[in-house]
């Protein structure tokens, strides 16, 4: 019995490590796409646009598999989703900078000044410089030393996500507001809702009791 314990705690331990191993990869490859769009020349008409598009797009994209990953062990009973929640994170970080250095860098030309006004001028660049300065202090502190130091405040900082929450999706929405297209954007806003009312208290209660049934009639 002990021996096909440890066998069977090896053999998850070893599964764990190739899960995130494969999301590690996975949350990469948008970044090599844009490299090799990059260096066969097809990033289009205009390439920072592109850029800029994608790297925004992705760091959305990686924020709501952020968010999924507490209702997935809710759903699921398994606590590897959780594993890869603090690395999806951190590429949500990764991403945001891209997205943030190209505007600065291809938009801006490190102008601070210029910067400042495009940030107080246009409300969907406000949006989105909150969001990325909300989201440093959610990545400087995503590791245990920071949990040990913070302590309870630690728990209070980062439900600075909900905030990022709003704020992101009204970077995006203001941003397509002027093209007047809002199709994907909603798309966005009804997943991003639903993830966060999956973490309602009566509605985590119901998905426990969910899961606890679904275990229960697996034995």
């Amino acid at each position: 019995m002990q021996a096909w314990t440890l066998k069977n705690s090896i053999n998850q331990t070893v599964f764990l490590k190739g899960f995130k191993s494969l999301v590690f990869l996975l949350a990469l490859l948008p970044l090599v796409r844009l490299i090799y769009f990059a260096y066969s020349d097809q990033l289009g008409a205009n390439p920072i646009e592109f850029i800029t598009r994608s790297t925004g797009t992705w760091t959305l994209v990686l924020f709501c598999l952020t968010l999924g990953m507490t209702p997935l062990r809710l759903i699921t009973g398994w606590s590897g989703w959780l594993r890869v929640r603090r690395m999806l994170g951190l590429f949500v970080f990764f991403y945001a900078c891209l997205h943030f250095l190209i505007w600065l860098w291809l938009d801006q030309d490190f102008n601070l000044v210029s910067m400042i006004k495009d940030v107080i001028k246009r409300p969907f660049i406000t949006m989105g410089f909150i969001s990325f300065v909300l989201l440093i202090p959610l990545a400087l502190t995503s590791n245990q030393w920071s949990q040990r130091k913070l302590g309870r405040r630690w728990a209070l900082l980062h439900r600075l996500v909900y905030v990022i929450a709003g704020t992101a999706i009204l970077h995006y929405w203001w941003d397509k507001a002027g093209k007047n297209n809002f199709s994907v954007v909603s798309i966005y806003l009804g997943v991003i809702i639903l993830l966060l009312a999956l973490r309602i208290p009566v509605i985590k209660k119901q998905l426990n009791r969910f899961q606890l049934t679904q275990s229960n009639s697996a034995l």
